[in-house]
């Protein structure tokens, strides 16, 4: 499959802004209006991957448009995936991209997903943080 980001038909993608190094899109819609992707025009999978002036104009894209975000919502999500394991298909794309979520209480994404979050998480006592410092440390 061809990556879509690399492949972008500028006639159709939704670009908010472009730098040198990045393209800020709108994204599909799924459960809230609005959702931005801060794309490197380079085809990378993670972030490690970039250089530093990648690095920078991306993260200056986020928090421009996650400042833009929040004159108009009450909160913003920002979110980055990486997931070898699985294949590149319409919804999974093997191209590093943020996400710039706008949120609101209460909404579609909390009452589909969200509201369960309490039971995946749970707190660590001393002796599970020291075991995954080691982990991840040694």
């Amino acid at each position: 499959m061809e990556c879509p980001f690399c492949n972008l038909d500028m006639e159709k993608t939704r670009i908010l802004d472009e730098t040198q190094k990045t393209r800020t899109i709108i994204s599909n819609p799924a459960l809230v209006k609005l959702p931005l992707l801060v794309i490197p025009k380079k085809h990378v999978e993670k972030p490690s991957e970039l250089d530093k002036q990648e690095r920078e104009e991306i993260f200056n894209q986020i928090i421009k448009f996650q400042e833009l975000l929040l004159k108009k919502f009450s909160g913003c999500d920002i979110k980055q995936h990486f997931k070898p394991f699985l294949k590149q298909d319409d919804y999974k794309i093997n191209h590093l991209h943020f996400h710039i979520i706008p949120r609101e209480f209460e909404d579609e994404i909390y009452k589909k997903c969200q509201i369960n979050e309490k039971q995946v998480f749970k707190f660590l006592n001393q002796e599970e943080l020291e075991e995954i410092k080691n982990k991840l440390l040694s």
